[in-house]
């Protein structure tokens, strides 16, 4: 896929979902009239996972139909995708998506196994959250500042650890690298946990992390949150400073966010619905305190609000991507 198709693919995904056209028309009162299912490319217990279940939970009960969360992890979310494209496509298959499968992947690869455009219709983002950047409790580093300084002190001494080659933690740290003008070694862990263990045991110098994968080490003292990937200081965490208070670039700011997908042959009134009780589940109160568990906040954009974001996302990491000259 050209670079120009990519952003026609960036543009027409943001277009779709802001089709007035669309909102205009009544959803069937009679959809689902079969159990829905949720494809998730992320493993059971961590925070997508369990924000699917929650949501599920509430549209089971919202429509009288079992919502059956299918988790089908591995290879950077193609198996699930794959697995999606040959589901239903009246909406009751849908696929939880990560923002680099939209806005990374159609950049990093020469060639992907699905289409931006023809196999998704995203509906809403579930969460967004930010990335904090995580030392081990005795890291000598007290702020941004001091690991910047070091980094350039001792170019591709430092490293960084993530669970993949183009993830958003991946790309978060190679465009605080650019922003820095350093050279960091990047270290590719299996699994999460073993990733962020290897932070706390100084095995690495840092890593990015949200509140729900590094936070357990954290509160328990083996890791350091030493900034926050974000514009501003996030709520419950007003004592950690964003990356530009502690004296690091102000453009590094990485989010992570994941959205729920159809295929795009889904009648319109079917998407109206799908949308609307998405919102009407989101709003519900006890549903903040149970993402805040896993360090997401609620994210309501406009749908011309989501477009432009995931336009900006697009660009971002195509940015970083390039300037890394990443290909896979």
């Amino acid at each position: 896929m050209s670079l120009l198709n990519r952003r026609h693919a960036v543009l027409a995904l943001g277009a779709f979902a802001a089709n007035p056209v669309l909102h205009s028309q009544a959803a069937n009162p009679t959809w689902p009239s079969k159990p829905v299912r949720i494809i998730n490319p992320f493993p059971v217990g961590g925070g997508p996972d369990g924000t699917a279940r929650i949501v599920g939970e509430k549209l089971a009960r919202m429509w009288n139909q079992a919502v059956v969360i299918e988790n089908r992890p591995g290879g950077n979310g193609f198996i699930a995708i794959d697995a999606f494209k040959r589901g239903a496509q009246d909406g009751t298959d849908m696929v939880l998506l990560d923002n680099v499968h939209l806005a990374a992947y159609p950049h990093l690869f020469r060639k992907l196994p699905y289409d931006p455009v023809r196999d998704f219709l995203v509906l809403a983002p579930l969460f967004r959250t930010f990335f904090f950047v995580c030392v081990p409790n005795h890291s000598p580093y007290r702020s941004m500042a001091d690991l910047i300084a070091d980094a350039q002190a001792r170019p591709g001494q430092l490293n960084y650890g993530s669970w993949s080659i183009g993830n958003a933690v991946h790309l978060g740290s190679l465009q605080l690298a650019a922003l820095t003008r350093t050279r960091m070694e990047h270290i590719v862990f299996k699994e999460t946990g073993q990733l962020y263990q290897s932070v706390a045991n100084g095995d690495l110098d840092f890593a990015l992390g949200s509140s729900g994968t590094a936070g357990p080490l954290a509160r328990a003292g083996k890791l350091r949150f030493l900034a926050v990937m974000a514009p501003q200081r996030l709520q419950g965490f007003e004592d950690i400073p964003t990356v530009a208070e502690s004296g690091g670039p102000a453009q590094a700011i990485v989010t992570g966010w994941n959205a729920l997908a159809v295929s795009p042959h889904t009648p319109p009134s079917t998407v109206v619905q799908l949308r609307r009780d998405l919102a009407t589940a989101l709003r519900e109160p006890d549903i903040q305190p149970k993402f805040q568990t896993f360090g997401y906040e609620h994210y309501f954009p406009t749908a011309a609000e989501f477009q432009q974001f995931i336009r900006a996302e697009s660009r971002r990491f195509g940015s970083v991507i390039a300037a890394a000259d990443i290909q896979l």
